[in-house]
């Protein structure tokens, strides 16, 4: 009982998260409650709160609303994407997938199950909606059946988002996505760009099956010039789904390989530590690719190729916070199928994981960015 007379409550993050919510504006919650009135018409006279529209236009009711990521506005226009900080665009994809398809409503999926998040986050006293001018896109119109063609429409859609000085949060699709996208924020990069990469795949041979697959997306992204394979580092790759064929490549191009096992005994920050060092080294920018089944499949069974002993949901969340601290070019979380899925875990995780970035992002003062 010794121990309950030396607890110290202020010395909690819990005390400091509930004194930071009070520090936080409400500015752009009136805004969307005016919104939703405006759009939304005003709520029958028998409903006494008077900030609830008779249409759901805003964050409630959870289970209802627009179909967009963490229902923000739908951008029609995608010609105006500049006056925003942040663009969630979908690339509904898995003409790549070499084992399970699916993950072409993978986006679908994510934005769905985002609707039961909330903007505020308790632990890092944040309020995106406060911080962060936020739309959903939509999803870039790809060819199923044609690789090419998609790539180069994911090329051009990413390419227009960061162009106009906006982050871009890619939802997946399978992983071959990884290609275009990288070419995208690697072609709008004055200098080198960095790629850390969450997965139990090493993702690096040139072709598999004659095509290039979710397989082989960090063969190609190294290959542009200004995204060198030195600046490339994976994480949590292992398992008996590793391709010798991709092995081959990451050796002789000297890429950096952490495995769940590395992770293990390092520890999760110096294994972060590890991964923005050699990612920034010498680089403008870092791009975050998450896999979302670098988890363990026990965790996240909607995905194309489950592999058992990955991470724990808390240690991929807790690396993907620390390698955004640095700040980040764009963001993708892949291989979301929901056709595996079971009461939308994998696809609630995938979410998470965004929101967590997004929080560090604004922690750090690396969101909004100063145009």
């Amino acid at each position: 009982m010794g121990f309950f007379h030396d607890f110290d409550p202020k010395k909690l993050k819990g005390t400091w998260a509930k004194e930071q919510e009070a520090r936080l504006p409400e500015d752009r919650y009136r805004e969307e409650v005016a919104r939703a009135l405006a759009f939304g018409l005003e709520a029958a006279e028998e409903v006494e709160d008077r900030t609830i529209s008779c249409f759901s236009r805003g964050e409630l009711p959870h289970f209802a609303g627009i179909n967009t990521f963490l229902k923000v506005p739908y951008l029609e226009d995608v010609r105006e994407v500049g006056k925003y900080d942040v663009a969630f665009v979908g690339v509904p994809f898995d003409t790549g997938t070499t084992y399970r398809p699916g993950a072409r409503f993978g986006p679908q999926a994510i934005r769905r199950i985002s609707g039961l998040l909330t903007p505020y986050n308790f632990e890092t006293g944040v309020d995106l909606r406060e911080s962060l001018r936020m739309v959903d896109v939509g999803d870039v119109f790809v060819i199923p059946g044609n690789i090419e063609k998609s790539f180069a429409q994911i090329r051009k859609a990413i390419s227009h988002i960061k162009a106009n000085g906006v982050f871009p949060v890619i939802f997946g699709g399978d992983h071959s996505i990884g290609y275009p996208a990288l070419w995208a924020i690697a072609e709008n990069t004055d200098g080198k760009v960095g790629i850390i990469h969450l997965d139990r795949h090493v993702d690096m041979q040139e072709k598999d099956m004659d095509e290039r697959m979710h397989t082989t997306p960090w063969f190609h992204a190294t290959n542009i010039p200004n995204a060198p394979p030195t600046n490339l580092v994976q994480i949590g790759i292992g398992g008996w789904q590793v391709p010798r064929a991709g092995v081959k490549v990451a050796r002789e191009r000297g890429s950096t390989i952490l495995t769940i096992d590395d992770v293990e005994e390092m520890g999760i920050e110096k294994a972060a530590e590890i991964a923005l060092e050699i990612a920034w080294k010498g680089a403008k920018a870092v791009y975050l690719s998450f896999d979302i089944d670098s988890v363990d499949a026990g965790f996240v069974p909607g995905t194309g190729w489950p592999e058992p002993g990955g991470f724990l949901p808390r240690e991929a969340l807790k690396l993907l916070r620390l390698v955004a601290k640095e700040g980040l070019a764009g963001m993708e979380v892949v291989e979301v199928s929901p056709p595996y899925d079971i009461a939308d875990i994998t696809a609630l995780l995938a979410a998470r994981a965004v929101l967590d970035v997004l929080a560090t992002l604004v922690e750090h003062k690396h969101l909004p960015a100063r145009r």
